[in-house]
């Protein structure tokens, strides 16, 4: 069973920058996608950056621009560098293994790392 281990989070000021971090315990086999979701206190888990095995990548609007996603296939880790964080940032980051399937998706999940930024 693969596991993924997130690092890197912690309180910036608006601004500021960090990097996140997620190694994926195991190999990896088939189609997948690897990406980060977020959740804020009182709202949806949203998706923040997704990329596939291939180097394309998708951003949410909000963060499309300050945000980068990038992975080492041969490492099995996925980051996401975070620029010009805002206060509206602040959430739990989750880092996210997709499989493709012809029918369907399967979702694996990491523990989540939080993500304070002051004003």
């Amino acid at each position: 069973q693969v596991q993924l281990v997130e690092s890197g989070g912690g309180l910036v000021q608006a601004g500021g920058s960090l990097r996140l971090s997620c190694a994926a315990a195991g190999s990896i086999f088939g189609i997948h996608t690897m990406g980060w979701y977020r959740q804020a206190p009182g709202k949806q888990r949203e998706l923040v950056a997704a990329i596939t095995t291939g180097g394309g990548a998708n951003y949410a609007d909000s963060v499309r621009g300050r945000f980068t996603i990038s992975r080492d296939n041969a490492k099995n880790t996925v980051s996401l560098q975070m620029n010009s964080l805002r206060p509206e940032d602040t959430a739990v980051y989750y880092c996210n293994l997709k499989y493709l399937y012809a029918w369907r998706s399967d979702d694996l999940w990491g523990q989540g790392t939080q993500v304070t930024v002051s004003s």
